[in-house]
């Protein structure tokens, strides 16, 4: 009967292992400068401090390269902070904190050529995504 028991116990630890295991969903915050958002309920809040760069090529013209968008994150989670920097089309793309990847999706406005952006109408689109931790650990 312990046998039994025991068999059953490891059993169901290595179901709830595979299932903490896989990949949670990815979440999308949309947060403007100088706001901050909360991040689904993981108990995270993404506030945009400053937009670093944005050499983005505008998108009315055919450039060589396409540019990058840098901008400085300050993350929190459960009483703890880190300032993250995230690139568009440059590394670090993305930045792992607590657990997390954080990754720059997407920022408006898009660049144009005869469109002069202000710079606190910048909105930047950050993925939260439960990070993969065999990812982080190869050399």
């Amino acid at each position: 009967m312990k046998k039994i028991f025991f068999t059953l116990f490891i059993l169901i630890g290595m179901i709830g292992l595979s299932i903490d295991a896989q990949a949670q969903p990815e979440k999308s915050v949309s947060v403007r400068i100088g706001s901050e958002k909360a991040a689904g309920r993981a108990n995270i809040k993404i506030k945009f401090i400053e937009m670093i760069e944005d050499s983005r090529c505008p998108r009315d013209v055919q450039c060589i390269q396409a540019g990058n968008a840098r901008v400085r994150v300050r993350v929190t989670r459960n009483g703890r902070a880190e300032t993250l920097i995230l690139n568009s089309n440059m590394q670090p793309e993305s930045a792992v904190f607590a657990g997390y990847e954080f990754k720059l999706t997407a920022l408006t406005p898009e660049p144009g050529s005869n469109i002069r952006i202000n710079r606190n109408g910048y909105v930047a689109t950050i993925s939260v995504t439960k990070a993969q931790i065999s990812r982080y650990l190869k050399s």
